[in-house]
């Protein structure tokens, strides 16, 4: 792992924090949908409808774990749709609003799928989704059984696709900093659903949970009925299944991403099913790229400039 793999992954997310990066003009969007175990769950995010010819497509952007719709990355997403003249919506997955709705987990494609069911989007005719980390590996699985015949590509950046793999890696000594990063910001959405109704595992000893699969397990596996941890990887994991994808996809992975390791990734990779285009970026980490990195690929000078272009080739 070079050091720089640390230093993009580091340094976009602090220069966001200390000087915001200023999304596009986007309105207020929020749907619901029915979940069978709590009733109504509110969804929220911003819809940017740029007033140009192309404005009948559109792109959902689905962030990472932790993340949000105004997580640097999507932002800069957003500004690539932007720049294309298409629509975006920067989703904001079930709890990430800090309301107490619900929280989510990494197979969980329900939210995608209402998404593109609300009425806001009803006059769009093509959709792409772009989906980041764990965001990804939802926007992989959700293209398994695609839902809405309008979506025509899917693409990710930094995604996850082994679940079992991707836990031992950033429960790994050497993943703290990362570890903890995550763990903070998953305890805030669980702490808020706490305070609306009941909890799988009491606060006191969620808040004392070190690890990522120890995370899984007293949390996702019991509000979602997996029966462990392994049953919740193995189920869920799109890795093994990318030969079963329904629509073109772009993965895009780091060499030396270190929350999402290239050996966690190279069996699924190397040797990608037809209909999956895999580029890697030797500069970057996870996430977070130099304004000059390159995938190879036409459309802009940005890699979010590029996986846009490349979605609406597709």
């Amino acid at each position: 792992m070079k050091f720089g793999g640390h230093l993009w992954t580091i340094a976009p997310n602090l220069r966001h924090r200390v000087r915001p990066h200023k999304a596009p003009a986007a309105l207020p969007w929020s749907t619901s949908l029915a979940d069978p175990k709590i009733g109504s769950v509110a969804l929220h995010g911003h819809l940017h409808a740029p007033s140009a010819t192309s404005a009948d497509e559109l792109v959902v952007l689905v962030h990472g774990l932790g993340g949000s719709p105004d997580s640097q990355y999507v932002i800069q997403a957003a500004h690539a749709a932007d720049r294309a003249g298409i629509s975006c919506l920067r989703l904001g997955l079930r709890g990430t609003d800090r309301s107490g709705a619900d929280y989510y987990h990494a197979g969980l494609t329900e939210d995608l799928s209402a998404a593109l069911a609300s009425p806001a989007l009803a006059e769009i005719r093509r959709i792409y989704i772009l989906g980041f980390s764990l965001g990804g590996h939802t926007s992989l699985r959700f293209a398994l059984q695609p839902t809405d015949p309008r979506v025509c590509a899917i693409a990710t950046l930094c995604a996850p696709l082994d679940l079992h793999a991707g836990s031992r890696a950033i429960d790994n000594p050497k993943a703290w900093p990362y570890r903890r990063y995550l763990l903070g910001g998953l305890l805030e959405i669980y702490e808020q659903v706490a305070a609306r109704r009941a909890v799988p595992t009491p606060l006191a000893i969620a808040r004392r949970i070190t690890t990522m699969r120890e995370w899984d397990s007293k949390t996702v596996v019991p509000r979602f009925g997996f029966s462990s941890a392994d049953d919740y990887y193995t189920s869920m994991s799109a890795g093994p299944r990318l030969g079963e994808l329904a629509l073109p996809a772009l993965v895009v992975a780091a060499e030396h991403d270190p929350m999402v390791p290239a050996w966690t990734l190279h069996r699924y990779l190397d040797t990608p099913p037809p209909g999956i285009t895999v580029r890697w970026l030797q500069r970057g980490g996870h996430v977070g790229f130099p304004r000059s990195a390159d995938l190879g690929l036409a459309g802009g000078e940005t890699v979010f400039d590029q996986m846009v272009a490349w979605l609406r080739e597709h």
